[in-house]
């Protein structure tokens, strides 16, 4: 068995305000077998689950419209329409994100499917993401939704027919990755 090719030499805490800035610095070893010395910063965020509630009779998904900085200070207005999501906070992703629907939405769904795991961008994230999909119908709404003021959250709902959630895709307008990517797991295996 060969040796790892990458090995750590340190990793500095740069801020733990919201999730730890580290710099880390690394030895790779390269296919020439010459190693090089690598130095970058990484957020050791939290892994999340998200999901995409749709309506198979209607023809219909249940998406969220919310203020997000990041994208705001990247030169869009930072309202985003997304599928509902949340951090895991140490619970297992199928559970986590049923408590997610109801929190945001307010629908009690029958069911979730998992159906990918991906690392959100691996080149400066930790962050893994559980995406799902899920069965909804109007009767399973229980509750107003909206997410939990306590944590900042101010979630209106938006629903729309499948063609304009695939248009709005098409357009740029739904520019959240986890949403395109489940609207697009959406349209080749659900319609």
């Amino acid at each position: 068995m060969q040796d790892d090719p990458i090995r750590i030499i340190g990793q500095d805490v740069l801020s733990d305000q919201y999730c730890p800035l580290k710099q880390v610095t690394y030895d790779q070893r390269c296919s020439d077998g010459s190693w090089q010395r690598q130095t970058r910063e990484v957020y050791e965020s939290a892994s999340g689950a998200a999901v995409l509630l749709y309506d198979r009779d209607r023809r219909t998904v249940q998406l969220t419209r919310q203020f997000r900085i990041g994208s705001r200070l990247a030169g869009h207005d930072g309202f985003l329409v997304e599928a509902a999501a949340g951090m895991l906070d140490g619970e297992d992703p199928e559970q986590r994100i049923r408590d997610e629907i109801f929190e945001e939405t307010g629908y009690r769904v029958e069911r979730v499917d998992k159906v990918l795991e991906l690392f959100a961008s691996p080149a400066s994230l930790t962050e893994r993401v559980h995406y799902f999909v899920a069965a909804f119908t109007p009767a399973m709404r229980e509750a107003k939704g909206g997410g939990k003021r306590d944590e900042g959250e101010d979630i209106e709902l938006v629903e729309l027919s499948y063609e304009d959630a695939f248009a709005r895709v098409a357009s740029g307008e739904i520019a959240d990755a986890k949403t395109v990517i489940l609207l697009q797991y959406l349209q080749l295996h659900l319609v």
